[in-house]
Formats: C-alpha cells, structure tokens, sequence
C-alpha cells in the first residue's frame, strides 16, 4: 500500500516546528515526510536585527536543518520552490524537478514590502534574511572602516537611515545605537559625525504598542543619538539617500547606508497557486487548511488568522507560527489515519517584548508592563524557549542567551 507523502515547504518557525512535530506522531511506515528548503539551515529570524547591526555573529543565528530533524523519518532536500501546481497536487523546484504530494504545508515566509516606494528596491538594504543581514553588517563596517581614508568624505556617508519604527525597525535601530560608539572608537571617528535617523509614516513609533512603553523606548533611543521622524513619509530611495514628505513639505536626506524595516508580505510564490489572498497572505481555515485547496495547509507568515474578538488578524509573528506548526501536524497525522475530527488553531499569547539592546526592552508579558533589564531578561527568555521548542536542550546550551543582566 501506498504510504501518503507529506511536503513542508520552508524550514522557517512554522515550517521546522510543523516538521518535529510530523517525525513524532507519525511512523515510517505511516508517511513519507519531506522538507524542502532552499538553504541547508534554519535561521533566528527574531535575531536578524542583531546580526544586522554587527551585535550577534551569523552563525550564532542558524542552525543545520539536519540537526533538527530525524533522518531516519524526514527527507531534507536543499532546493528553491519556484511554483505550486494545485491541480496535479505537485511542487515545482529550481531546475524543474518535481515533487508530488497528498498533504503539503506552505510555511515559505516573508518577503520585503516595498509599497511601491520607488527605488527602495534598488538602493536600500532590507532585513530578511541571514545574507541580506551579513551584507548590512559589512557594508556598515567597509563604511566606518573607508571614511578616514578619504579625503573628500561625500555627504550623508556617516548617516544611516532605518525606514520604519514598527518592531523590526526598532529592534535594529537599538542595535545601532549600541554599536555606533564602539564603530567609532574602533576606526577613530568622533561620535558627532554619525547620524542616525529613523522615519516612521505612522502618527507613532511601534504603532500598537502601550503609549508609556512607545515613550520609554523613543526616549532612550534618543538619548543614544537617534532621531526620529515619525508621521514622515519615504517618497523615494536614491543613490544619495531618501526624499521624505511631511504635511506637503518634503526633504532630501543624504545617506550612503538606508535600511528598509517598514513592512513584510507573504511569499510571492502564494499568488502562483491561484488560491485567493492579500499580499501572498492566505486567510485560512480554523484548521489551518487553506480553501479550496485539498490537502494543503498554511503557516506562518504566508497565513491569515482572523482574531474573532478584534476580527483583526494575528500579526505574523514567531510566536504565531511556532504555535501553528503542531497544529498542523496534528491535523495532517488525524487525517492520515482516517480521523476527521481536526484541532482548531487559536493563538495562546504570551505577550510581546521588544528589544532595545543587549540589556534594554520593553514589553507585555501575561499582562503586565516591563520596562529594561527585567523586559531584557524575559525576552532572553522568550528566545531561548524558541531554542528548546526547536533542538531541546542541546540546542539551547549551544545557542542559548544566558547573559540576563
């Protein structure tokens, strides 16, 4: 008899969490199980804001996928999707290869939302990835590293702009902040030469956020250098910087290193499928299925949740989608074995932090307010659970923040 083939697509959270849990509950006599990623590891996305800025090394953010799975019941195959055939319930991969399969969960991430913003694509940075963020770090060190060696220093060279004061942005700006002076030191450039700007078209940095917690972080942001722009749109991204509106006046800001965090979509490989979304953001069933699509789930950031209390969708976040992985795996294994009685997805949220530095957060946690080293202390907390959840103990011993103050 033939053994039903399941497909992952992504080893992102909700992709390897989705994974670990389908070599548990099902025997290889069972199924046939195959992850498909186009890189051989699995990266922190919630650190990338540290490699970014230099603050945290690569390698420190990923892990090998090989490492995470049982090989004895999983198939890892390194390939990039480039297409999803519905119909023939077949996944197409770089060089044309072919993977057939009865249940397939889609849990390809985030691409960059750009907005139509010209030249953003073209002359910004943007986080999302390992090498895109190994590229920011680099050029932020070539940067400091040249400008002393020239002698006309072209304007906005020492200038670094993060477009966007939602979490990413934030996250990565602090991270700035907290580099720049030991930059400085380092290559012999006084700190007043370094601009850091963040520009925010939102009323509000981290738009959502408890207003006392929004002026906690802005506030000791701006006493580490940065200014912000908030209510001030990025009209365009040049070779030589940002032109910037606000209240029907614009401005050109000079810079040599602009770093876009504004906006995230679901990957571009959904609108392929044919199956309806907003922004490769598909709006999923309560079992995580996606409609009209047999036997296909979807995770993380290329899901929809609807929160029925708000009726506002869950924001994509790796709490999110590590919560969904064992969803689906529980529903792909209940039909499996002939059961029809499928879990229904509802986000168990803990709260949220964000990180402003190494020793510097804010947060809700269960309901309460946190401010510094003890909102730093829990989001070394939260990223190490992501750790055990993904490799157990030994990945956390390995991986793992214990510096908490």
């Amino acid at each position: 008899m033939r053994k039903p083939k399941v497909v992952v697509l992504g080893a992102g959270y909700g992709g390897i969490m989705t994974t670990i849990h389908l070599q548990k509950q099902l025997g290889v006599n069972e199924a046939e199980i195959t992850l498909i990623n186009k890189n051989d590891y699995h990266y922190e996305t919630t650190w990338l804001h540290e490699v970014s800025a230099g603050t945290l090394h690569h390698d420190r953010a990923r892990v090998s996928v090989t490492d995470l799975i049982n090989k004895n019941k999983v198939t890892f195959m390194k390939n990039t999707v480039t297409d999803i055939n519905i119909e023939q319930k077949k996944v197409i991969l770089k060089n044309n290869q072919e993977v057939e399969y009865d249940y397939l969960v889609i849990a390809l991430g985030y691409e960059s939302e750009t907005f139509g913003i010209k030249g953003l694509k073209e002359h910004a940075f943007s986080i999302s990835n390992i090498n895109t963020a190994r590229q920011i770090r680099e050029h932020l060190d070539y940067t400091f590293a040249t400008y002393n060696n020239l002698e006309e220093k072209p304007e906005g060279m020492m200038t670094i702009i993060v477009g966007g004061a939602g979490f990413t942005g934030i996250e990565f700006v602090a991270e700035i902040a907290n580099r720049v002076p030991k930059l400085c030191k380092e290559f012999d450039i006084p700190r007043d030469t370094v601009r850091i700007i963040c520009v925010e078209a939102a009323p509000t940095a981290l738009p959502g956020f408890d207003p006392q917690l929004i002026e906690y972080a802005v506030t000791q942001l701006e006493r580490k250098g940065v200014e912000f722009k908030i209510g001030t749109m990025i009209k365009e991204c040049t070779p030589e910087g940002i032109i910037v509106s606000k209240d029907d006046q614009t401005e050109e800001i000079k810079s040599k290193t602009v770093v876009w965090a504004a906006g995230v979509r679901g990957s571009h490989i959904i609108e392929k499928t044919g199956i309806e979304n907003n922004r490769c953001r598909v709006k999923v069933g309560p079992d995580l299925r996606a409609p009209g699509a047999e036997g296909v789930f979807i995770v993380g950031d290329c899901s929809l949740v609807i929160n029925d209390e708000t009726d506002k969708p869950y924001p994509p976040t790796a709490q999110v989608a590590m919560q969904q992985g064992p969803v689906a795996a529980k529903n792909i294994t209940t039909l499996i074995k002939g059961g029809t009685d499928l879990q229904t997805f509802k986000p168990d949220l803990k709260g949220t932090v964000c990180s402003l530095g190494h020793d510097d957060a804010i947060g809700v946690v269960f309901g309460r307010k946190l401010f510094g080293t003890s909102a730093s202390a829990m989001k070394k907390v939260v990223d190490n659970r992501a750790l055990f959840l993904e490799g157990g103990p030994g990945l956390l011993l390995k991986k793992g923040k214990f510096n908490f103050f």
